[in-house]
């Protein structure tokens, strides 16, 4: 398989060339016939150690970049900011030049202050992937939503993605933003207007208020968790007025009456954002997003330990 990718890092889509997201999902195509196997684990990357470093709460992510790490035969430490040294005091530096220290080719960081990968990257040798960096992006996660529309779709380009939700405080909503717009795809930005700036635009972005709209106009609809632990005031009143205006309800599917792709990056607030009967009344691929992210974690920790941790 050829290397389409020679950074040392990935931190983000928004500085990627289409090519390199399509290298990504081609590779992760690969790796996901290799996961339907009954032998799921290749000899690729023995004797490689991958560490995750995670300052903010994950399941979904963490679990998924373990995994892949060791369907590929790697070796694989985690360390939880709740057992770092950082509880301590210890900074993010202190802990990285520990943990370089012992020798590792990658690490997976995921953090709550916005550029804290790309920091890291600029002190290591080791190769990093931001797993999440605040409200900044989330590049993995929107990697393997492309590769779930494609899938799905057969193409990304011309496709209609519509994102709802708190899209201010949200890394998905950026990291989707930047790269199913360099796909071809259209991106509606929707949700209350606090929570939906128009500085989106400037990206690229349609901007709509209203997720009746969005139901007839999307191909494809995720809809995002608001971000209850990010909000510094009240954007809305209650969970109730949020779903009464901005909820993906069963009431509004059936009235829409027209079929479309239901995703979601988890974790669900059901009766929130989602109904639980709409899952049943869509196109819903919210599992095989998870079943994905196996797919293309392998592909971006092969793309980077394949190259050997060299210099961007």
């Amino acid at each position: 398989m050829d290397l389409g990718y020679h950074r040392k890092d990935l931190l983000g889509l928004e500085d990627l060339t289409p090519n390199e997201i399509q290298f990504f999902l081609d590779t992760a195509r690969s790796f996901k016939e290799i996961l339907e196997r009954p032998q799921r684990k290749v000899p690729t990357f023995r004797g490689k150690t991958v560490l995750s470093l995670f300052f903010e709460p994950s399941t979904r992510t963490r679990m998924s970049f373990e995994l892949a790490a060791k369907r590929l035969s790697a070796d694989t430490v985690s360390v939880a900011k709740a057992t770092s040294s950082v509880k301590k005091g210890e900074t993010l530096l202190d802990t990285m030049k520990n943990m370089e220290a012992m020798k590792v080719d990658v690490i997976i960081l995921r953090h709550e202050s916005p550029g804290a990968a790309h920091f890291l990257a600029r002190h290591t040798e080791a190769s990093v992937i931001n797993a999440g960096d605040g409200p900044h992006e989330h590049p993995t996660q929107a990697l393997l939503d492309l590769f779930t529309v494609r899938e799905k779709l057969g193409t990304l380009e011309g496709i209609k993605l519509a994102i709802v939700g708190d899209i201010l405080h949200s890394r998905v909503a950026r990291s989707n933003l930047f790269g199913f717009t360099k796909m071809g795809a259209e991106v509606m930005l929707v949700g209350p207007p606090p929570l939906v700036p128009k500085s989106f635009e400037r990206y690229g972005a349609r901007i709509s208020h209203s997720v009746d709209e969005a139901l007839e106009w999307a191909d494809v609809v995720m809809a995002l968790r608001i971000q209850k632990e990010r909000l510094g005031e009240s954007f809305f009143g209650s969970d109730r007025e949020y779903r009464r205006f901005f909820g993906i309800t069963k009431e509004r599917v059936q009235k829409v009456n027209r079929q479309f792709v239901l995703m979601h990056p988890g974790p669900v607030n059901w009766h929130v954002e989602l109904d639980p009967e709409v899952v049943d009344l869509l196109d819903t691929v919210i599992l095989e997003q998870v079943t994905n992210g196996v797919a293309i974690r392998m592909a971006i920790l092969y793309a980077l330990l394949a190259r050997g941790g060299t210099s961007s």
